[in-house]
């Protein structure tokens, strides 16, 4: 599968409905106890595009962004509004918002991540289409700086130091991040006359591991 490194209009994004889907196999047991287990190590995305449609303009877009990724086969950036930082929503990324890793001494390369706090459970995400220019980095409590200390890779989601940090310093980040996803349809459905009644088309649209 290719990868577009564009993002959906992020205009069009921000009433779109979704969010993360889980898979969770249960087996009832002859006790009446379960048994639950998921194939899944992360969760999965999925939005409708046609809820943040607003005027033929913007449905003539979708059109055009729907036709320039060959339906499902090409993949593409997503904004999702309500998880597209690293700090809460309100916030603005620091360069310590993430404990992303723990210097060996001897590692330049570190992968972006997200961590999910709730009581005792912590989940981490794997962070892989960070925005360009919004990813900020520190060890041991001190910020260090794009291009004289570090690079990113906002194809991936990593970071590289130019040197090796001290083992057993906390590297941290701060950042923006879109999904990867690919629409979920080869088909796009609409009538101008539903449209403009106020019934928008299914434009559905999924998360994909890169």
């Amino acid at each position: 599968m290719a990868f577009h490194e564009v993002r959906f209009p992020a205009n069009l994004s921000f009433g779109a409905i979704g969010g993360p889907e889980r898979r969770t196999e249960i087996v009832a047991l002859a006790s009446g106890f379960e048994e639950r287990n998921t194939p899944w190590a992360h969760a999965r995305r999925r939005f409708d595009a046609g809820m943040g449609l607003r005027s033929l303009d913007d449905l003539a877009t979708v059109i055009a962004f729907f036709e320039a990724r060959a339906g499902q086969l090409h993949g593409f950036r997503w904004k999702d509004w309500s998880d597209f930082k690293s700090c809460l929503p309100s916030g603005t990324p620091r360069f310590d918002d993430q404990v992303i890793a723990t210097a060996d001494g001897r590692e330049r390369t570190f992968r972006l991540t997200k961590a999910y706090r709730s009581g005792e459970a912590t989940y981490h995400r794997p962070i892989t289409k960070p925005v360009t220019g919004s990813v900020r980095a520190g060890i041991g409590g001190n910020e260090v700086f794009l291009g004289t200390h570090y690079a990113v890779d906002h194809r991936t989601g990593t970071i590289t130091f130019n040197e090796a940090p001290e083992n057993g310093a906390d590297i941290t980040a701060g950042f923006e991040f879109d999904l990867p996803v690919r629409f979920d349809t080869d088909r796009i459905a609409v009538s101008v006359a539903t449209f403009q009644a106020g019934q928008v088309p299914d434009i559905p649209v999924v998360e994909v591991r890169v």
